[in-house]
């Protein structure tokens, strides 16, 4: 059973109650318009990869929907709390990056093994996160030659399912876990021991999802100036690079605005506004989807100027959302929740 399904028969009740709660306004509407309904549509997406995967598990079938559950998981990927780190299921969606390469080998020996205990229900969870997931999926449908019938083809339904079970899961445990944030500080609450608490670990998935978009979605490829590394991009098989970036931060921007409305406090974080559509203009401008523009003088000094805008749009946040959170400008956000 789909979290998306729960999501839709519990969200009258849950958000319901959610809006009842004496929880900040900023903590409920990145619950009621971030979390719940993101992750509902990333496990809708993956059951609906899965479901196509069951009819026909070509790659011209599957591609599209493949990149529609891509970019339903960027909208929730920087939510590294609760029941997304549990069982490290967000690595198990998408292990990336992936330095040692580790997936793409694993991937190779499966593909030569032919196991069938892997194609079998449940036999992915035997597999290592590296090989599973989203990108796993990347490395069939876009590096594979295969037809009906094939053991890739097998593997490919096995992975899809794998990743259904995984969001369903997810999605799920979303709707049972939110409640924590938006009653923070209430009794019998040991998670959340106040309202503050909860605005800080939100405040803190703002920043570390900033922080990996330029520290590592750009900064792998950029490499250094005499040796840039394109081919450490992001989603090279499918070209997805600059799209993943551009989705992460158009969803991390709704998170900053959703953080800066503070009940009778805050007209919003127009500084930060500014700085993160600084970055979407750049990234529309940009015709460059695998950032292989890196290798040429020209090129680089436009990934490095986007770089820099996302840098300003993450220390805009900390300073004008942190303010007005009350959580100091020195936070730290890799120090976790």
């Amino acid at each position: 059973m789909s979290g998306n399904w729960a999501w839709k028969i519990l969200a009258g009740g849950v958000a319901m109650t959610v809006m009842g709660m004496p929880a900040a306004a900023d903590v409920r509407e990145v619950v009621e318009r971030n979390i719940l309904p993101g992750f509902a549509e990333f496990d809708a997406a993956a059951q609906d990869l899965a479901s196509r995967a069951a009819d026909d598990c070509s790659a011209t079938a599957l591609q599209a929907p493949w990149n529609v559950a891509f970019d339903a998981w960027l909208k929730v990927q920087h939510y590294h709390i609760g029941p997304s780190e549990a069982g490290g299921r967000a690595l198990t969606i998408a292990y990336w990056p992936d330095p040692k390469n580790l997936g793409a080998r694993q991937m190779a020996a499966m593909l030569e093994a032919e196991d069938p205990d892997l194609t079998a229900e449940g036999g992915m969870a035997q597999v290592s996160i590296a090989a599973r997931g989203l990108y796993g999926i990347e490395r069939i449908l876009h590096g594979e030659t295969y037809a009906q019938g094939d053991y890739a083809c097998d593997l490919v339904r096995a992975m899809t399912a794998d990743l259904a079970t995984t969001s369903a899961g997810l999605a799920q445990d979303w709707v049972e876990y939110a409640p924590l944030l938006t009653t923070a500080g209430e009794a019998g609450n040991s998670t959340y021991r106040s309202a503050d608490e909860a605005r800080q670990a939100l405040f803190t998935q703002l920043l570390a999802g900033i922080e990996f978009n330029e520290g590592t979605r750009l900064a792998r490829p950029l490499g250094t100036f005499d040796a840039p590394r394109p081919e450490r991009a992001e989603a090279l098989l499918a070209h997805r690079a600059k799209r993943n970036l551009a989705l992460s931060m158009q969803a991390l921007g709704g998170l900053a605005e959703d953080l800066a409305q503070i009940e009778g406090k805050s007209d919003g974080a127009p500084v930060t506004k500014t700085a993160f559509e600084r970055v979407e203009e750049l990234l529309g401008k940009m015709d460059d989807p695998d950032f292989a523009g890196v290798v040429d003088p020209s090129g680089r000094l436009k990934v490095e100027i986007l770089q820099q805008a996302i840098i300003a749009a993450g220390d805009a946040a900390e300073a004008e959302i942190g303010l007005t959170l009350g959580v100091s400008a020195g936070f730290n956000s890799a120090d976790g929740d």
